[in-house]
Parts: structure tokens; sequence; C-alpha cells
């Protein structure tokens, strides 16, 4: 019996895959008279053409929309888990708060393996910025509808695949380095990690092309009907959800690794000279 029903269980996923090969050689190719997917890729970096209105004050783009509707979610449950959720937190943990002290554990991990003796504000913030990451990009796939100033309706993308919120998220974190060494190491402290003048922007540019390239490339498989019978719906899920998961480990780690260099202490070691001379002035 086991073996006809695994034979049966073959036969219809084997069936189902040429099902889904034969819609992709039959159906038609996207394109036809409406915008290409060039044009598609190029408003998803500029946004000159999908420009949503604030208020009725001013016209922004999309992103920011989605960054201050991801911060409510995010402030909200915050305070929801402050007072009704943490106050009740039991000595043998349910699920929920197993969950929530691994999550914290695994950030004060990071801090404390990266920088030792202060690690206390780098705690919070790559709590905050590696949950924000994560959040925001799976916020897409809510597909929170908004009209633009031309009467279009979209769909809100990820608040990080706007430039301008990578570029604040770069240069926010690059900020906690240079303050965490100033704190902790004084002025050499400081001096150390402003070396590091290209940090920021290479932060702000890793993080806006991985996840832009993440939704340029689910917009170009299911801009192409073809394509989008041969990948249903859940492996897009899937990629967004693991795509979220790197995206705020790596920047985590990058602000991690570089506050604790910034807050060791950075002593010059002695000149071969003067140890000469303090060794004969000891034999003297």
């Amino acid at each position: 019996m086991d073996k006809k029903k695994r034979t049966r269980e073959l036969i219809v996923f084997a069936g189902l895959v040429l099902a889904l090969l034969a819609g992709c050689l039959l159906a038609p190719s996207g394109g036809g008279e409406s915008e290409s997917i060039q044009e598609v890729m190029r408003d998803a970096v500029l946004h000159e053409q999908n420009k949503v209105s604030l208020f009725g004050l001013t016209e922004v783009n999309p992103g920011l929309i989605s960054a201050y509707i991801v911060t409510g979610i995010l402030i909200v449950f915050g305070l929801i888990c402050r007072f009704f959720v943490i106050p009740r937190f039991q000595y043998v943990p349910g699920k929920f708060q197993l969950l929530l002290e691994q999550l914290v554990g695994l950030f004060d991990g990071l801090a404390e393996g990266s920088s030792p003796h202060r690690n206390k504000f780098l705690r919070g913030y790559i709590f905050s910025a590696g949950v924000y990451i994560f959040v925001g990009t799976l916020f897409e796939l809510l597909g929170v509808q908004a009209v633009t100033t031309s009467g279009l309706t979209i769909s809100l993308p990820a608040p990080l695949s706007d430039i301008n919120g990578a570029i604040a998220m770069g240069c926010m974190s690059y900020g906690v380095i240079l303050f965490g060494g100033l704190i902790a190491a004084g002025p050499s402290g400081f001096l150390h990690a402003l070396k590091d003048f290209s940090l920021p922007i290479s932060m702000s540019f890793r993080l806006f092309g991985a996840l832009l390239s993440g939704a340029l490339v689910t917009e170009m498989v299911y801009y192409y009907a073809a394509l989008s019978y041969v990948l249903p719906v859940i492996v897009g899920v899937l990629f967004t959800l693991l795509h979220a998961l790197i995206q705020a480990y790596v920047l985590t780690m990058l602000v991690s690794t570089f506050y604790g260099e910034s807050t060791e202490k950075h002593t010059k070691a002695p000149k071969s000279g003067k140890v000469k001379k303090s060794r004969s002035e000891t034999a003297a």
C-alpha cells in the first residue's frame, strides 16, 4: 500500500511539473505596449514616476511611506511587549517568551563578542537595526496598496530599497561607531573610526544594492508571464525571507565588528631608541 501511495504521489507531482512547464511554453511573453522591464527597474531606483502624496503637503517616494508604516508597527509592537508581555514572563518560559529571549540573546552575544567592555549601547542599536531591516524587507510581502499622484495604484516597496533610506541607515551606523570610539577610547578611538571615511558609503550602497536586487529579481521574474508559471508564489516568499535574514545579519555583524575596533584603546608602541636607553640606565 505504501509503494502504491508513493507511486501515486510521484505521478501527481510529475503531472504538476509538466503542467507548469506547458504553461511556461504556451503563455505569451510579457511586454507589449506596457512599460518595459528597463523602465520598471529605473523607476524602482529613481522614483521619477510613482510619487505619493504625504498628507497633501508634499510628494514623496513610496519608500518613505513604507518607512513610516514599518516604524509605527515596530513601536506599537515594542510598547505592547514592554507593558503587557514582559511583566507576565515566567521562570519556565513559554514559546513566545523563549523566542524573545533567544532573539535578544543572539544580539547580546554578538555585541559582547565584538566589544567585551563597551557593549550596552551596541546591543540596543544592532537589535533595533536588525529587526528593522528584517521587518522592513518582509513588509513588501504584505502588498500594502497606495495611490500615486498620477492616479495609479502601486504596492509599497521595502523601506531600504529606496536609496535615501539605505544612506540614512549607513550614516546612522557610522555615527554609532564614531560615538562608541569617542566614549570608550577618547580621541584616538574617534580618529581610528574616522579613518574609515568610506565606511558609511560602502554600508549604504551594499545594503541598497542587496535589497534592491532582490526586489528587481522578483519584479523581473513576474514581469514575464512565462516565468511566473514556473516559479510559484511560495518561492518568492521564501526568497524574501532568506534575503531579510541575510541582510539583517550582515549589517549587524559589520557594525559590531567596526564598533569593537573603535572602542579598543589604541596605544602607540614605544620606539626602539627609548627602549635601549631605559635598559642602559637600568644596567648603570
